[in-house]
């Protein structure tokens, strides 16, 4: 069993800073095209899974050079290769995710993932993706940021019930958010730290200037 385990997916670019900061040694699953992405991070994969119809033919060259194992799906499939690869890390026992990509372009892959991610109950999400950066909630949730940085929280899936905020311009006492409303959208940061919580309820905090 693994505390925390990273996803990259593929579908769009992303900047070389998504992988500063990541955790050592860290159980590494590639989803699909996140092969490709990996290597362009240089990050060691330890799985790649999917229907492998958009990993290039030299990255899977390269994986099976490496050892790394290949877990192939039908192209024709019930769940995105996002889908699979949060389900092997459920299977590993993480209680942290930190997913690079995914965004990919297309609206509804994006708002797909996004609502994929929030459902994970039970697990703290990061998201890094070449047009922001987004966190699951689970519980309470300490950011650093700088001041007047943009950040919106959003419900998924179900109101996020009683929802309190410190270090945001605009602070949450114990309010509900609700799938559809905007009360959260665009908060700042008033210093370098801003604390979120949540009681229950799917939360996405997002950071799109990152």
């Amino acid at each position: 069993m693994t505390d925390t385990a990273i996803i990259i997916s593929g579908g769009d670019k992303v900047p070389p800073a998504v992988a500063d900061g990541l955790p050592a040694d860290t159980y590494v699953i590639a989803a699909d095209s996140g092969l490709d992405l990996a290597a362009t991070l240089g990050i060691r994969v330890d799985i790649v899974i999917g229907d492998l119809d958009s990993a290039s033919a030299a990255a899977l060259e390269g994986a099976q050079r490496r050892g790394t194992r290949i877990q192939r799906h039908p192209v024709d499939k019930d769940a995105s290769d996002l889908e699979l690869a949060l389900a092997h890390a459920r299977e590993k026992g993480v209680s942290s995710l930190i997913v690079i990509g995914g965004h990919g372009g297309r609206m509804d892959h994006f708002l797909a993932n996004a609502s994929l991610l929030a459902a994970q109950t039970g697990l703290d999400i990061e998201w890094r993706t070449g047009t922001g950066w987004a966190h699951r909630v689970n519980g309470t949730l300490l950011l650093r940021g700088s001041p007047g940085e943009t950040i919106s929280l959003l419900a998924f899936g179900g109101p996020a019930k009683r929802v309190r905020t410190s270090g945001l311009q605009w602070p949450l006492h114990g309010e509900d958010l609700d799938p559809g409303g905007t009360r959260g959208l665009s908060n700042r940061f008033i210093g370098e730290q801003a604390r979120i919580a949540v009681a229950d309820g799917n939360l996405l905090v997002i950071l799109p200037e990152r």
